[in-house]
């Protein structure tokens, strides 16, 4: 069995504050699920009140880089360099 989630799109007020902010790499750099989920969570607020909440805490968080959703999170570990002319790995 297979789950899908309804992938959200990307709002232009929201890319628009991510270009403002300079946080639009940090948002891509986070894995597909925690972007959509974002998205979604933004998404969903009934009230203007809780959608600029909700932005901000997503601002917050992609700056500290260690919060997901009011939770601890760390990036995974860079890939490997691969290159052999690196130094080191010759």
């Amino acid at each position: 069995m297979t789950l899908t989630r309804k992938i959200n799109p990307m709002p232009a007020d929201i890319a628009a504050q991510l270009e403002e902010t300079g946080l639009s790499g940090a948002f891509d750099a986070r894995p597909p699920y925690q972007r959509n989920d974002y998205l979604g969570w933004i998404g969903r607020a009934r009230r203007t009140e809780t959608r600029t909440r909700r932005i901000a805490q997503m601002l917050a968080e992609l700056e500290s880089g260690n919060t997901y959703m009011k939770m601890a999170w760390l990036p995974g570990k860079p890939s490997r360099n691969t290159d052999n002319s690196a130094p080191g790995n010759q």
